[in-house]
């Protein structure tokens, strides 16, 4: 094993960061280093195929509720204050901040340096702090790893403290309840606490990007994930969770340039990580063989459980949560591109589990449509999956991403909209959910047929087929698709009862049109024209 870096006082690097007493600081640790420690301090066992298991504790997901943003000079007007940007005052975000460094002294430290944007022209160099090694491996999965020359040179950027064991106070620090996730533009630090899921560092640094690449550099962030052809055809997916993001886009066919996170400019895209953290429940290796190889040493798998007396993950429990998921490096993936920089994207898909069985399961979209849809980000919750949720209910997240998006969402629609018309960019949506009836009497489309089809609109095959406008979304449906049945690409023509598809397209287009009311002051005709009909 290599021998760690070890420094027995705090280097000026943080000392800047306000640190002056850690106990020891373990830089730059490599994977196995970590690991190791990981196991000696009992953080985890490692799985049958090498990979490290965690527990994260209480929270086994993000805390969207308790995000917030340090309101000052240079966020007070720019920023969508909104129940994702909670505003924090200076003075309680500077107080909390004393906090938790002085709740540092005389501990261990994790510190990595990384970076994110994998196109060098907007990289942004983070210094990651962690109380626990295997949350500074989760940094060196996700982030993009700096050489040795590199490294020699470096300057943060920006901090990253995630410091777990750490609670606030609700009543004297102003947080909403003891865990915490605070961005300051200002000090350009990020300060997490009272919470071990290691996505919270990810989807932090994502939330900044989002406010910094559109203002900064006019680059479009977005969150998806995207594929490179052989003839260097980029395609971008959207979608939020359970409906497919990360499957559709791992194809042993296309180089994964991200599974997640990315920016558009006006030369092409680029990922903004190194990693990827892909859900595991009901993995196999039939169905997604690429991530289920990744599981190995070296990655990092979150909540799940084994078999009985063994050290074999049982991918279909729920046990700890549905939630579970693995991280990893993207060079993990025999076909990740690397660097993760690809060309201008040729096709975008949408992608919606819609559990209501409307939906048709590929269509294509004006750019008016695709606005309107990507400020609605649409999907929809299955009975079972919430407590409460008997029957399909909609879930909208602004641009597939709303708990991210420090700016208005008719700011990135707009974006949007301006590239799909100046680069001719085919526009898809795509339905992952059901067809045949809503979910419980309807069946789940097959995956083999959503590949199908996602490879005809990649292929250019779908040009030379005729479309039809769906009677109420308006969206322009092909008549045929080699490969999939007739019956499959019209989603009317698979329920037995064509009476209760019709009242059922008209309740959930009823639906996007009430969520869409809080956009319309923003939104411009062209947006609202894209709205299904009633």
């Amino acid at each position: 094993m290599s021998v760690p870096t070890l420094f027995t006082v705090s280097p000026a690097f943080l000392i800047n960061a306000g640190i002056t007493n850690a106990a020891n600081i373990y830089y730059q640790l490599p994977p196995d280093e970590l690991i190791r420690l990981a196991l000696e301090k009992g953080e985890g066992e490692l799985s049958d195929t090498g990979a490290l298991v965690i527990d994260t504790g209480e929270f086994t997901g993000r805390n969207p509720k308790d995000k917030y943003i340090v309101r000052d000079e240079l966020t007070e007007n720019v920023i969508d204050w909104n129940e994702f940007n909670i505003p924090i005052r200076r003075d309680k975000f500077e107080a909390l901040y004393q906090k938790a460094l002085d709740f540092l002294d005389d501990k261990p430290l994790w510190v990595r340096d990384c970076y994110v944007c994998a196109d060098e022209n907007y990289r942004i160099n983070i210094r990651v702090i962690n109380e626990n090694p295997c949350c500074n491996l989760f940094a060196y999965n996700m982030f993009l790893r700096p050489d040795a020359a590199e490294l020699s040179q470096m300057k943060p950027d920006w901090h990253i403290f995630q410091v777990p064991h750490f609670f606030a106070e609700p009543e004297t620090d102003g947080t909403r309840t003891k865990v915490f996730v605070i961005a300051d533009f200002t000090r350009k630090v990020i300060l997490i606490g009272g919470t071990q899921y290691t996505g919270e560092m990810k989807k932090a640094i994502f939330s900044i990007l989002n406010f910094i690449l559109p203002q900064e550099h006019n680059v479009l962030s977005m969150h998806c994930s995207a594929n490179v052809g052989k003839a260097g055809d980029t395609a971008i997916f959207f979608g939020l969770s359970g409906t497919g993001k990360t499957t559709l886009s791992t194809d042993p066919d296309r180089m994964l340039v991200g599974d997640d996170e990315h920016g558009w400019d006006d030369a092409g895209i680029f990922n903004f990580e190194g990693g990827c953290y892909a859900k595991t429940i009901d993995l196999s290796p039939e169905k997604e063989p690429e991530i289920y190889d990744a599981i190995r040493f070296g990655a990092i798998i979150e909540n799940v459980t084994f078999f009985p007396d063994t050290n074999t993950i049982d991918f279909t429990s729920k046990e700890i949560t549905e939630n579970t998921r693995v991280s990893y490096p993207i060079d993990y993936i025999p076909n990740a591109l690397v660097p993760s920089v690809a060309g201008l994207p040729h096709n975008i898909f949408f992608l919606t589990a819609d559990a209501y069985g409307v939906m048709p399961p590929i269509s294509k979209l004006s750019s008016g449509q695709a606005m309107y849809h990507f400020i609605s980000g649409y999907t929809a919750k299955v009975a079972g999956t919430e407590a409460g949720v008997k029957e399909p209910k909609p879930t909208f997240s602004a641009c597939f991403g709303a708990p991210f998006l420090p700016l208005h969402p008719t700011r990135y629609a707009e974006m949007l909209g301006k590239k799909i018309r100046e680069q001719s960019v085919n526009i898809w949506l795509i339905n992952t959910g059901w067809i045949g009836g809503s979910y419980g009497t309807g069946s789940r489309i097959k995956l083999t047929y959503t590949r199908r089809m996602i490879a005809a609109a990649l292929s250019g095959e779908l040009n030379e087929v005729e479309f039809q406008p769906d009677p109420v979304f308006g969206v322009m449906v092909p008549v045929k698709c080699q490969g999939v049945p007739y019956r499959i690409l019209n989603a009317k023509a698979t329920w037995a009862d064509k009476n209760s598809y019709d009242e059922t397209a008209k309740k959930l287009a009823a639906y996007f049109i009430e969520n869409f009311r809080k956009y319309t002051a923003y939104a411009n005709s062209e947006m609202l024209a894209g709205a299904p009909r009633l």
